[in-house]
């Protein structure tokens, strides 16, 4: 891969890259769409990644170019970085990278440069390409304006920044990207962000597969309108038992408020929200707002139409993933003590995708099908990974069963279809704990 990329770049600029700069993809094992609730999530980076290699000018232009032809070139002055929300393409998302830490040094003016992108991550498919690609531009911006910051700081920003193209993530995906180490997943944590080592059990392995359905988040509306049902579920639970809701946007806030357990606010979501949708009116009348109150102080601009909000399903996936978070991390911690440690966190991540399939409703068939064709064919657990709507699951699998789980997912989910077969060969594979994002020269 660096070879084609040395050649790429030089067949393009006629000069040697500088360095490169590298940033993993990742996959979440348990923990979906929690993040941006304040919950821990438990993810490991993956060996795939976007890479960049660079070199650097007095121009102060940006010179963006891809190896996949597809993607278009793009040229933009240091000093005059626009995203635009509403055309997600590629080169917006590296620059939501520069962007970022332009805005960390303070606006100063930035070093031009030339760079070429590749990667090997599945575009739109949950393996968080488009936040290493963010992540990859944040570390390489920094080194060629020759300053430093450490994987914490970088991560933080690198999560504030995508959010210049819309998506209102909750900052996981970026520092696992900067905090990943080899040989081991992480259980990330907010506020303040922090990481710790979780050692996966013996005798299983991980693989992902690509159900070869795309979802580009920052072009749909799917997961912003969960970050906001889920912001005014926030709302209703604190204001129903009176706590000052109008300051509180995350439902662990109101866990925290409250002192509460996990198990508790799964009995207060039951005993506050009703299952049926909750018309605009209501949660207006509810929270003694106006209709422009909810449009300004709660809706985000890509979520203005939404006419119906499902608080009940929402905050009840919330605080039972997070729960099984926090027993995934400790059947791993037992192991390999642990009995039957492998089979129970299969089931831990079976409960989730049926959590993610019908209380969040972030499946979709394809996925769904992906998931039971994994488990007939061996997993001990498997499960939607990253927002959903499309993209990869991911499968717990005992070693000794990896040749034929592989050989009868590709029978029974690509052979049969051409499209998928002519996908198959970057759709399913095994992985393993990467590390994290690195600034490299070549050898």
């Amino acid at each position: 891969m660096l070879q084609n990329l040395k050649e790429a770049f030089e067949k393009k600029y006629g000069e040697a890259p500088l360095f490169y700069a590298q940033a993993p993809g990742r996959v979440n094992l348990i923990g979906e769409h929690i993040d941006y609730c304040g919950y821990a999530v438990l993810p490991m980076a993956i060996e795939q990644s976007i890479l960049a290699a660079v070199t650097v000018n007095d121009s102060k232009k940006i010179y963006l170019a891809n190896t996949e032809p597809k993607y278009k070139d793009f040229t933009v002055s240091s000093e005059d970085i626009e995203i635009d929300k509403d055309n997600p393409q590629w080169y917006y998302y590296f620059l939501c990278g520069v962007k970022g830490i332009q805005e960390h040094l303070g606006k100063v003016p930035l070093s031009g440069m030339k760079c070429v992108v590749d990667g090997t991550i599945p575009a739109s498919s949950g393996l968080s390409s488009s936040s290493a690609l963010v992540c990859c531009a944040a570390l390489l911006t920094m080194e060629v304006n020759h300053k430093s910051l450490n994987k914490v700081a970088l991560a933080e920003i690198s999560a504030k920044c995508e959010r210049y193209i819309g998506t209102e993530g909750g900052g996981m995906d970026q520092s696992i990207s900067f905090l990943a180490e080899e040989g081991t997943a992480k259980l990330i944590e907010f506020h303040p962000l922090r990481a710790s080592d979780v050692r996966l059990p013996e005798g299983a392995v991980f693989v992902i597969s690509n159900c070869c359905v795309e979802m580009n988040k920052a072009a749909t509306s799917h997961f912003n309108i969960r970050v906001v049902e889920c912001r005014i579920a926030t709302k209703m639970l604190a204001k129903a038992r009176g706590l000052e809701w109008g300051r509180l946007l995350k439902l662990s806030q109101v866990q925290t408020e409250l002192e509460a357990s996990l198990e508790e606010m799964l009995r207060l979501v039951a005993e506050v929200l009703h299952p049926e949708p909750y018309s605009r009116e209501e949660v207006c009348k509810v929270l003694g707002i106006t209709t422009e109150q909810l449009c300004t102080d709660l809706l985000s601009p890509n979520t203005q139409h939404v006419a119906q909000f499902k608080l009940y399903q929402r905050a009840r996936h919330v605080y039972g993933e997070a729960a099984r978070v926090l027993r995934f991390k400790s059947v791993c911690d037992e192991a390999p003590s642990a009995p039957n440690g492998v089979q129970r966190l299969g089931d831990l991540m079976k409960q989730s995708h049926a959590s993610c399939r019908d209380l969040y409703e972030c499946s979709c068939p394809e996925l769904d099908q992906l998931v039971e064709i994994c488990l007939q064919s061996g997993a001990v657990g498997s499960r939607l990974t990253g927002a959903g709507w499309g993209g990869c699951a991911v499968s717990m699998v005992p070693t000794e069963k990896v040749e034929s789980f592989l050989k009868s997912v590709r029978e029974l989910y690509y052979t049969a279809d051409p499209r998928r077969a002519e996908l198959e060969k970057h759709s399913l594979f095994v992985t393993k704990p990467g590390g994290g994002a690195a600034i490299f020269l070549e050898d």
